[in-house]
C-alpha cells in the first residue's frame, strides 16, 4: 500500500501540479488512513468498502476533528480511490458515495485598498532584496496568482513589453494574466539588465536558487503586518484582495473567474458576498434610517 501511496503522490505532483503543501497534507492523511486499516486488520485496498470509509470518517468526527480538516481528508480519499480505480488497482470505487460534512462558508480575508497601497510602499527599493520583495508583492496583488504559481514562474513566462504573464495553474492548466503598470515597473526594476535565459526562475534567492514557499510567505506576512492587524497574513490575502477590489470597482464576475483560474463560477462567487457585505456596512453606517 505504501508503494501505491507514493505513486499517487507522484501523480499529484507530476500530473496534477498540486502544491507541495497540499501533497504533504494528503500524504499525512493517507498514512493516517492506512493506520486505521491496520487497526481493522485490512491488508489490501481492494478490501476497503463503503462501510469502512464511513467508519473511518465517524471516528474522525467523534474525535472532535474540525469539519474543515475532515472535509480535506474525505477529499483526499475520494481523489485517492478515483486514482486507484483508473489504474485498475481496485475493481470498484468505495468512495463514490462518501459525503462531506457541510462547512460554514467563511468570507475571504482581504486588505482594503488603502492598506494594500500602503503595503506596496513598504519595501526598500534601493536594495536588491527590497526590489525583489516589491516585485513579488506588486505581482501578487496585480495578478491575483497563487503562491505556487508565482514561485513556478520562469523568466520566459513574463512578457513585460505586452504586460502579460503566463501562469501554470492547478492541473497544469495554463492561463495568460495581464499585469498592471506598477507591477511591470517593479519587476523590471528587480530584473535590471542582467541577461537571463527563458528557463531561469523569475524570482530567486541571493544564491540564485528559486524562491521557496516558506520564504515568500514570511516576507508577505512581514509587510502585511506593517499596515494591517488582520489575523491571517498569507500571500492568499493578496489574491483575495485582488478579486475583491476588482468586483468592488465593477469587474465582471466571469472575467475575474478567468483571471483567478477557477474551474467553477461558484468558487468565484464568494467574492460577491464580500462586496455585498461591504455595501451593507456602508449602508448601515451612512443611512439615517438604517
Amino acid at each position: 500500500m505504501h508503494t501505491t501511496i507514493r505513486e499517487y503522490l507522484e501523480y499529484l505532483d507530476g500530473e496534477r501540479n498540486y502544491s507541495a503543501h497540499t501533497t504533504q497534507a494528503y500524504a499525512t492523511d493517507l498514512h493516517q488512513f492506512i493506520q486505521f486499516l491496520d487497526s481493522r486488520h485490512l491488508s489490501s485496498l481492494e478490501s476497503v468498502r463503503k462501510g469502512t470509509l464511513r467508519a473511518y470518517v465517524r471516528i474522525l468526527i467523534e474525535a472532535g476533528m474540525a469539519k474543515k480538516t475532515v472535509a480535506r481528508k474525505i477529499a483526499c480519499l475520494r481523489s485517492f480511490f478515483k486514482f486507484l480505480r483508473r489504474r485498475s488497482v481496485i475493481s470498484s470505487n468505495p468512495a463514490l458515495s462518501l459525503l462531506t460534512p457541510k462547512l460554514e462558508r467563511t468570507l475571504p480575508t482581504y486588505l482594503d485598498e488603502r492598506s494594500a497601497g500602503a503595503m506596496l510602499d513598504q519595501p526598500d527599493r534601493s536594495t536588491g532584496e527590497g526590489r525583489r520583495d516589491a516585485a513579488i508583492l506588486e505581482l501578487l496583488y496585480s495578478t491575483g496568482i497563487r503562491l505556487g504559481e508565482l514561485i513556478g514562474l520562469n523568466h520566459g513566462d513574463a512578457d513585460l513589453e505586452n504586460g502579460t504573464v503566463r501562469v501554470s495553474g492547478k492541473g497544469r492548466k495554463v492561463r495568460i494574466v495581464p499585469i498592471g503598470r506598477q507591477a511591470i515597473a517593479a519587476v523590471k526594476a528587480y530584473l535590471g539588465t542582467k541577461p537571463r535565459r527563458p528557463a531561469d526562475p523569475l524570482f530567486t534567492l541571493k544564491n540564485g536558487k528559486r524562491c521557496y514557499p516558506e520564504m515568500v510567505s514570511r516576507m508577505v506576512k512581514k509587510y502585511i503586518a506593517r499596515v494591517s492587524e488582520l489575523e491571517h497574513k498569507s500571500p492568499h490575502v493578496l489574491r483575495h484582495s485582488f478579486a475583491t477590489h476588482l468586483l468592488n470597482r465593477g469587474a465582471d464576475l466571469r472575467a475575474v473567474k478567468e483571471l483567478l483560474g477557477h474551474e467553477s463560477l461558484s468558487t468565484t462567487q464568494i467574492y460577491t458576498h464580500v462586496s455585498t457585505e461591504r455595501i451593507k456596512k456602508v449602508y448601515r453606517t451612512s443611512h439615517p434610517k438604517a
